[in-house]
């Protein structure tokens, strides 16, 4: 079962707009200065409940605090062990709230993902990539913590939030296109 650091479920610091936020347990880079080191080890946290799903699912889907998407964190998302976890609830925020982004945040490369983390990544509209590198700590940056990681745009924005998607990839001046499609995209 896959362990949790914490659900947010209004957050407006972890991608664009009003979102769902969950940090995962399990982080194998361990970076220096990283500011989630707590949940770095596996069997930290607490269990990630269907309860607790259902939960998430349902929040995505009122209307009353209108949410763009889903944040994954952590942690590692993409740490093997909770792999299977994740795919199986991307999947599940794409069939049930199909209006919704995804963005995930891995210390992993995007050449260095196994098949079963592109499953997860294939699933996604932005995976910013990349270990935390103490030297390259740039807090002007916009949803990274290091010059080196890197937002792929995975997706063409689509929806009731395709603007305010657009919009955000204006946002880092060191990148201004808009995202042309699947993959088509790194922002660095």
């Amino acid at each position: 079962m896959m362990r949790i650091h914490g659900y947010y479920p209004v957050d407006i610091v972890n991608g664009p707009g009003t979102r769902c936020t969950l940090f995962v347990a399990g982080c194998e880079h361990q970076c220096r200065g990283c500011y989630n080191q707590s949940t770095w080890r596996l069997d930290s946290g607490v269990p990630f409940t269907l309860e607790m799903e259902e939960q998430l699912i349902a929040d995505l889907n009122d209307r009353r605090i209108p949410r763009q998407g889903l944040s994954l964190s952590g942690g590692d998302p993409l740490h093997p062990h909770n792999v299977p976890h994740v795919r199986r609830l991307v999947k599940r925020v794409r069939r049930e709230c199909p209006d919704k982004d995804i963005w995930l945040w891995t210390g992993y490369e995007m050449a260095e993902l196994s098949a079963a983390q592109r499953e997860v990544v294939d699933e996604i509209d932005v995976l910013i990539d990349g270990r935390f590198i103490e030297a390259e700590k740039d807090a002007r940056l916009l949803w990274r913590g290091s010059r080196n990681q890197k937002i792929w745009w995975l997706r063409q924005p689509q929806g009731e939030h395709a603007e305010q998607h657009a919009a955000a990839c204006h946002a880092d001046q060191r990148d201004p296109q808009r995202p042309r499609g699947k993959g088509a995209m790194q922002h660095q």
